[in-house]
This record gives C-alpha cells, structure tokens and sequence, in this order.
C-alpha cells in the first residue's frame, strides 16, 4: 500500500479522488458495530414488543439506505452502483446487539464507507425506536471487519 495520499490537491486542500484510471473489480466489504442496552430492552427488541413497531426490520432498512446514500453524506465518497447489501443482526448476550452489514459492488473504488455507514445507521434507527425506554444505550465500537478486491488488496481485521 502507498503511502502517498491522493486526498489533497496541490495546494494542499481535500479532493474527491480520481478514480477513472483504476481498473473495475469485484469489491465487497463487510463491517461491524454493536448497541449495549439494558437487558429488559434487548429483550423487548428480540420478543417483538417495542411501541415503535419492529425495531429490527426498520434497522435494516435504515441500514440498507444508508448505505445507497453514503455518497450523500460523507463529501470525498463517490457515487457507487451497489450491487448487493445485506444487515444481519444478532444476540451476542442479553444487553448486546450485534449489527453486521455486508455491502458489494462492481467498480472503480471500494464499498468500505458503505458498510460502515450502514451499520452505523442500523444501530442508531435501533436508539432512536428504543431511546423512550432506554436512554443510556451506547453504540460502538464499529469498525470495518473485511474487504476484498481493488488495488490496494485485501484487508482482514486482526491480520497483519
């Protein structure tokens, strides 16, 4: 990996990359993050009594949105023909849930900031559907677990 930056133009200023000259490959990227609450919370999501409706089927949605949008919001991301995205949530103990998304594409530039934003948005739909009941919930850590394809090459979260 290079460690020339290419975020900065001449006279030192952020710039969108250009990415025109960078070969189509397969990308796809995979992120976590998680949302500790408290155990009668957790337990509410999971049994499906939460006024706001399924806490866990709007996340997901949110998730998958956000990621569509993510060149939206974050001003230096390009805009990316997504070819698959898919949130998947899980129970890891009875405060803790476990958002993972993985987002793919067919491009010039990776999906890294998709997933991320998708799995950051996902946790907070679940805050803001389940804050009435619990406002100390705390989001994170998130961080990018995988990605494959590009120039760059491959990443794996705790391998050197």
């Amino acid at each position: 990996m290079s460690d020339q930056l290419t975020h900065f133009n001449e006279q030192n200023r952020a710039k969108m990359v250009d990415v025109s000259e960078k070969d189509i490959t397969k990308r796809e990227a995979i992120a976590h993050s998680q949302i500790i609450m408290k155990p009668e919370t957790l337990a509410r999501i999971r049994e499906g009594r939460v006024e706001k409706g399924d806490v866990l089927a709007v996340a997901q949605v949110a998730g998958v949105m956000a990621a569509k949008k993510t060149w939206e919001i974050i001003p230096m991301c390009h805009p990316l023909p997504l070819t698959g995205i898919d949130i998947r949530f899980s129970f890891a103990d009875e405060t803790t849930l476990e958002v993972e998304a993985s987002v793919k594409t067919t491009g010039k530039t990776g999906v890294e900031m998709e997933a991320l934003t998708a799995v950051s948005v996902a946790a907070l739909t679940v805050y803001d559907m389940c804050k009435a009941m619990d406002k100390g919930m705390v989001i994170g850590p998130t961080s990018l677990l995988k990605k494959t394809g590009g120039k760059s090459g491959d990443f794996m979260r705790g391998e050197k």
